[in-house]
This record gives structure tokens, C-alpha cells and sequence, in this order.
């Protein structure tokens, strides 16, 4: 996995007491054969070439142009256009960024990657929370799309489907181990576990993370909070509460209990824990039901 020695566009003069990190002529080598650099990195064949890098990894906004020279004959190039800004998505792209790296490494290339702000950092730090791939299942990605649709959508207009998780009442089979979450004084079903984006208690000013430009709270370490709410995904039901909306009550929608709130900016937990966006369902207000999949039926959880 790529490991980012800090924010650069360039190969900066190298610090000579860094670990695992080497300068070569305009790149950092950050492993043995993996190297990182800016423009001038590429604009000279010959710095390929005396680094014997045959494949060239690229994110930026203009797929860069190569001179013609001895450096750049049999030269592998994957180009990922993406703004060299900390905001933008490259989360969705590391999949392929990291599959054209390992084949060219398994087949003895030398890689080059050309990209890096602070944003990327981060992006390749939730990359490697989610264990080296993009799990769109996992809360961490959940937490870091709904963070980006705030920055594309700014109107909150016209959100995209895939945002909203499936409503339970549409589906009657469960996951195993999954626990069904109902309203309290009807019994509509409201959610799954599975929509539930977990987080560590916050301690200090690092709880309020919502300062940082992606979801390190998710990254951070200590004790499961013992909380008195469940900040979850929005379901299919949510939508028209949410809708060019910024913040608001999220009612039941067959009953119309409180169940709790939503904020795109963010709420803060019982626990000190900042979340944003927030999707907060108290927990006395729903019942927690747990799913037979055999049986295709539910007991209440003691």
C-alpha cells in the first residue's frame, strides 16, 4: 500500500535522517521501487530512466505529456483524472490505482505516482481502515459518501438513490446476526445494523471532528462509546424530511413519534463525539429486534 510521506507536488529537498524514504533526482522513493513525485518528476525522461521506472501512475486534472527519449519507450501509464484538490474524490478510484500498481510490481516495474495533497492522505488512510479495498458496506465509506454529497449537492437537491439505505418494510429476509430496529410506540420497522455507522468516544478537541475535511473519527482509537443515540445512514423513508433541508425532527413515518433529529452539519453525541452529517434515532425510542433468517420471523432482544 502507498504510504504518503506528507503533502507535495514536488520532491522537496529529502531529509537525510527520514526512514524508508529515498530522493532520487526529482521523486521520493517511499518503498523499494514505489516512488512518488510532481511534474518536474515526469517532465524529464531521463529521471525515469535513471530510476528505472517503467510505469507511470497519474492524478491530476490534464494527463501529462511524456518527451520522447529512452525513458519512455515500453512506459505502462494509468491516468486517473481527478482535481489536485483535498476535497476531491479519489477514494472511488483506489480500487484500480492499487490493482495497476501491484501488477506492475509483480511483473519487476518500477512505479512512479504522481499525485498528492492532504485530502489524498487521508482518503488512503480510511483506504487502508477498510482493510485495502473499497467496501461500500462499511460504515467508514458510508460516513465518507455522505460527507461528500454535502459537498456536491450543496442545495441538498436531487440526492442520488444509493445514498438512502433500503427501507426494512420493503424486504422481509434479514442478514444473519442482523437486528431489525423498530419504533417504540407503533412498531414500524425503521432500520437495519447494517445502516448503523459506528464510532469511538470523543475525548478533548479532537472529538469535534467535523473541522477536518474527512471522517477521522472513524480512525481514531479508544473504547466503543456507550452513547444514547444510534447515528445511522438515511433510509429510503427519510427522504422528503431531508430534502433541501439542512436540519430537522425525524419522525415516524407511520406514527409520527420523535425519533430523533438530522443535521448536515453535524450533531454532537452524548459522548463528545462530533458527527457529520448527522442522522441521530434516539435509543429510547426504538426497539431493537433480532432477525431469524431460518425462521423468517423476530424475537425481541432481551
Amino acid at each position: 500500500m502507498l504510504e504518503a510521506p506528507g503533502p507535495s507536488h514536488g520532491c522537496e529537498p529529502c531529509n537525510p535522517s527520514a526512514s524508508r524514504a529515498t530522493c532520487v533526482g526529482q521523486m521520493l522513493e517511499v518503498q523499494p521501487g514505489l516512488y512518488l513525485g510532481g511534474v518536474a518528476a515526469v517532465a524529464e525522461p531521463d529521471h525515469l530512466r535513471e530510476a528505472g521506472i517503467t510505469a507511470v501512475l497519474t492524478v491530476d486534472s490534464e494527463e501529462p505529456s511524456f518527451k520522447a527519449g529512452p525513458g519512455v519507450e515500453g512506459l505502462w501509464r494509468l491516468f486517473v483524472p481527478a482535481l489536485d484538490k483535498p476535497e476531491t474524490d479519489l477514494l472511488s478510484h483506489l480500487d484500480r490505482c492499487v490493482a495497476f500498481i501491484g501488477q506492475a510490481r509483480a511483473e519487476g516495474r518500477a512505479v512512479l505516482v504522481h499525485w498528492m495533497n492532504e485530502g489524498f492522505e487521508w482518503q488512503l488512510k480510511l483506504y487502508q481502515a477498510m482493510g485495502y479495498e473499497v467496501d461500500t458496506s462499511s460504515a467508514i465509506y458510508k460516513q465518507y459518501r455522505l460527507q461528500k454529497v454535502t459537498e456536491k449537492y450543496p442545495e441538498l437537491q436531487n440526492l442520488p438513490q444509493e445514498l438512502f439505505a433500503v427501507d426494512p418494510t420493503t424486504v422481509s429476509q434479514g442478514l444473519k446476526d442482523e437486528v431489525l430496529y423498530k419504533c417504540r410506540k407503533c412498531r414500524r420497522s425503521l432500520f437495519r445494523s447494517s445502516s448503523i455507522l459506528d464510532h469511538h468516544e470523543g475525548s478533548g478537541p479532537i472529538a469535534f471532528a467535523h473541522k477536518r475535511m474527512t471522517p477521522s473519527f472513524m480512525l481514531t482509537t479508544g473504547r466503543q462509546a456507550q452513547c444514547t443515540s444510534y447515528f445511522i445512514e438515511p433510509v429510503q423513508w427519510m427522504e422528503s424530511a431531508l430534502l433541501g433541508v439542512m436540519d430537522g425532527q425525524l419522525l415516524c413515518p407511520k406514527c409520527s413519534a420523535k425519533l430523533g433529529s438530522f443535521n448536515w452539519y453535524g450533531e454532537q453525541c452524548s459522548c463528545g463525539r462530533w458527527i457529520t452529517p448527522a442522522f441521530q434515532i434516539h435509543k429510547n425510542r426504538v426497539d431493537e429486534m433480532k432477525i431469524l433468517p431460518v425462521l423468517r420471523s423476530q424475537t425481541r432482544k432481551i
